[in-house]
């Protein structure tokens, strides 16, 4: 989120309380309207086609072959999203700005000839018994996704936080559109009209991207050189996206937490709705976390590396190193208080949302849990950003190898303890993850001037 700082900067300096709310607003937008929007996309859909789409289980269907289709997306192109992001703010910083979209077009043309043979080899293996229409779909709108998150990682490379949100907005609104046309088809039709949404979304990311940097060269494959991207990087983006699904995954594979909904992919009834109802929680967190670190610790760590550039004094040093690590540990308290408040509120709101939306009361339990464990995932992302600002790429490896493998491990140990249990698994493990990033960063700033100094 490099650079989003600045805008928000000129926000807070206006000096006054509506330019101060403006830029936590527009902060939330920026940091959570993507996913936010994609909930709610599939929440709608599922919605506004009860009783219009029968059998209610196509209704299911769907929402699961998205759910799925988001997911296995995410993982599959985590193996690009930071590594090719370094690259390009790499090639910036030289100067090289015209390799940027050819290379671009390069990552998209490799994404959709593996990610596509492996969509179409396990699709047309694994849904004998679905239709050639869904199975077609299910390759398109995979495929669509994984060029969906690369531009978007991209674009957010490249500062077009404003266009993202408007695209993943208009995409969605249009996938909802085209979803309610063509419902009168069942499951194939809400498939189809979300998938293409998806595609003209993608369609727009690709036009801004090609009209801001015209370039003679048509596609170039300079990041896929050896030691073009950084192998900690590819680790990092694989393992993060799967240690966050990491937990949904499990309850989905165990026979006594998830039934079979479509082909083979299971879903659970028990466990899916309240973690993704508790991630809206997390809004008011996001836009603390990005305006703290963003505008405060990005404008002591600019002044701590200019000092170390410039050849400032070791007191000069050494004191915008303290009021960095102020800053990191007021954005942190601030997290904390935020998202106290809002699990707080939801505890007081839920009960009655729930009632209004016809969901199970026997849901609040493991909502309440989730929502504790989203709040960790804010404070965990925190730290992250600060390992990466820092380009301590070998300790955000150390730190997602920890949660996935925690996330695992404990989740599966809760589904022996039983249901009163569900979710613990997912929240001690951001828990026991967050401590250990802690601990890592604060040795890491107590080292920071040596390390900056002696390891170059």
């Amino acid at each position: 989120m490099a650079g989003i700082g600045f805008e928000l900067r000129k926000l807070i300096n206006r000096d006054s309380y509506f330019s101060l709310v403006r830029a936590y607003a527009y902060a939330g937008l920026i940091s959570s309207g993507p996913w936010v929007l994609s909930i709610l996309g599939l929440v709608a859909i599922g919605l506004l086609s009860i009783n219009v789409v029968v059998p209610s289980v196509l209704i299911s269907q769907f929402q699961v072959s998205v759910t799925y289709l988001i997911m296995a997306s995410l993982i599959f192109t985590g193996l690009v999203q930071l590594g090719f992001t370094r690259w390009v703010s790499d090639r910036l910083f030289a100067r090289e700005s015209e390799k940027v979209v050819p290379n671009f077009a390069g990552v998209l043309l490799v994404t959709n000839l593996v990610g596509g043979t492996l969509a179409v080899i396990l699709v047309f293996t694994s849904f004998r018994g679905e239709s050639v229409i869904y199975r077609t779909l299910m390759v398109a709108g995979f495929v669509t996704m994984c060029d969906i998150w690369v531009a978007t990682t991209f674009m957010s490379g490249l500062k077009f936080y404003k266009v993202i949100v408007a695209l993943f907005a208009g995409g969605y609104s249009l996938s909802v559109l085209l979803a309610m046309l063509l419902r009168g088809a069942g499951l194939e039709g809400l498939l189809a009209g979300y998938v293409v949404g998806q595609f003209m979304m993608l369609c727009g990311m690709v036009f801004i991207v090609l009209r801001s940097f015209p370039t003679p060269r048509l596609i170039a494959f300079d990041c896929f050189a050896p030691g073009a991207m950084y192998p900690s990087l590819v680790a990092v983006g694989l393992l993060y996206n799967f240690a966050i699904w990491a937990d949904k995954i499990v309850f989905w594979l165990a026979p006594d937490t998830s039934n079979n909904v479509i082909g083979p992919l299971r879903a659970s009834l028990i466990y899916d709705m309240p973690v993704f109802l508790a991630y809206l929680g997390i809004i008011p967190g996001m836009a603390v976390f990005l305006v703290r670190f963003e505008t405060d610790f990005v404008e002591w760590y600019d002044k701590f590396y200019n000092a170390v550039r410039q050849g400032g004094s070791l007191e000069e040093i050494a004191r915008m190193r303290d009021e960095m690590v102020f800053a990191i540990r007021q954005g942190l308290l601030d997290i904390v208080k935020i998202q106290t408040l809002s699990v707080l509120v939801m505890v007081v709101f839920a009960p009655a949302i729930f009632e209004k939306l016809h969901i199970s009361t026997l849901y609040l339990p493991l909502f309440y849990v989730d929502a504790v464990a989203a709040s960790l995932q804010v404070a965990l992302l925190a730290v992250m950003n600060v390992f990466f600002y820092l380009d301590k790429r070998r300790e955000v490896l150390a730190v997602v190898s920890l949660l996935a493998v925690l996330n695992v491990a404990l989740s599966a140990v809760t589904l022996r303890l039983g249901a009163v249990f569900y979710g613990y698994g997912f929240a001690l493990a951001l828990l026991v993850t967050l401590v250990f990033a802690l601990r890592v960063l604060e040795r890491k700033i107590g080292r920071l001037e040596y390390e900056t100094f002696m390891l170059q």
